[in-house]
């Protein structure tokens, strides 16, 4: 299993819509966090580990309706 983190900029007003898409249609994502800053919403995500993280990515994330941009954080060991 893989976890990442994706932090999403989105279209002016569509940050709630784009954390209520995420959640529902997408069923890798686990938690949908706003935030301040560059961003709006930073996306936790589990993957099994055959699958592919750009491809995921693009074709999951970055295709909601109201995605600007994103940034993807690779993620190595948890620590308690």
């Amino acid at each position: 299993m893989q976890t990442i983190f994706i932090q999403v900029k989105c279209e002016l007003g569509e940050a709630y819509n784009v954390a209520d898409q995420a959640v529902e249609t997408v069923e890798q994502v686990s938690e949908v966090h706003s935030t301040s800053g560059e961003y709006d919403l930073l996306i936790k995500c589990y993957l099994d580990d055959e699958t592919d993280i750009g491809h995921f990515v693009t074709e999951k994330i970055q295709r909601l309706p109201g995605v600007k941009d994103t940034f993807t954080i690779i993620t190595f060991k948890a620590f308690a």
